[in-house]
């Protein structure tokens, strides 16, 4: 019935994945409606630890002495620590603002390959990361270029987020280009999903059953997990082999304007400036995401 061969799917398959990632922040501000960051954060990898477990598993016997470091970075840096800085993040600055930010991943992972991996950035990827940083600091200081005291300082927690989120994908690519990604994802699960379960019963969940929404944000920490962190990845990875991980990626340009309709639907103030400091990123995506310097026709 779906048949990711067809370009109708393939786009079918990019909006959804977007869509749904453009609601996970939305997601993580109802799931704080009853329950504080740390809930949230361990509340959703400990559901999808449950929802994986079959797959980690079976795919247990993949773990060996070359592979178990970056399975366990990778879950730390690409689902643990960011899991609790965007929820953290959350209690002060809107879904939107959050979405928007989310948008410096790609930049920090040409940062980080150039960092510790020796991957060479070409001029385009430079520059595509100084422009992308320039509409985040939009963002951030609220456009109060000239003063770092508007700074709001729970926006730098999702920039780090996204800069572990960088890591992360560099790890996967030079050192886990062995596992294919429901391999990796089911694996990083099963070693992260163990400490956020230990982390759940000393947080005081009385407070949280007795909020008239406990019911509500359970389910949209539910759903965030199912669909956030387990359906996407199996619909990302199909993409991959039915088109190329270029064309997959390129969702990273339409998740934030997701972000901004769910933001909007839930009654965020978005002006000007967040329209103006996202187009801002977009530029700076798209350049930092060019290989080469494409050939002129005369």
């Amino acid at each position: 019935m779906f048949d990711l061969n067809k370009k109708r799917w393939q786009w079918s398959a990019m909006l959804f994945m977007a869509f749904v990632w453009g609601a996970s922040f939305i997601l993580m501000k109802r799931g704080l409606d009853a329950f504080n960051y740390v809930q949230v954060g361990a509340l959703r990898i400990f559901i999808s630890f449950i929802i994986l477990l079959p797959l980690s598993i079976k795919n247990l016997k993949l773990v060996n002495r070359n592979n178990i470091l970056p399975l366990i970075g990778c879950g730390l840096l690409g689902n643990f620590f960011p899991a609790f800085l965007f929820t953290l993040s959350e209690t002060q600055i809107t879904s939107s603002l959050a979405g928007i930010l989310n948008g410096l991943t790609p930049f920090f992972t040409v940062i980080a390959g150039a960092a510790f991996f020796k991957h060479k950035p070409n001029i385009f990827q430079i520059t595509g990361v100084a422009i992308g940083f320039m509409g985040a600091f939009i963002l951030i200081t609220n456009g109060k270029l000239n003063t770092f005291g508007q700074v709001n300082i729970y926006a730098f927690f999702i920039v780090l987020a996204t800069f572990m989120y960088g890591i992360n994908s560099n790890i996967v690519r030079f050192r886990l280009s062995n596992l294919n990604g429901v391999q990796i994802t089911s694996l990083i699960f099963f070693f992260i999903g163990i400490p956020a379960g230990i982390i759940l019963p000393f947080t005081d969940f009385q407070v949280a059953m007795s909020n008239p929404l406990f019911w509500r944000s359970l389910f949209a920490t539910f759903i965030l997990a199912t669909f956030g962190s387990v359906i996407t990845l199996f619909v990302f990875n199909n993409l991959i082999h039915h088109t190329s991980a270029i064309f997959a990626s390129s969702v990273t340009y339409i998740v934030p304007f997701f972000a901004l309709i769910w933001g909007l639907l839930d009654g965020d103030q978005i002006g000007i400036l967040h329209f103006s400091a996202l187009s801002i990123i977009l530029v700076g995506v798209y350049l930092s995401s060019l290989k080469r310097k494409p050939k002129l026709k005369l």
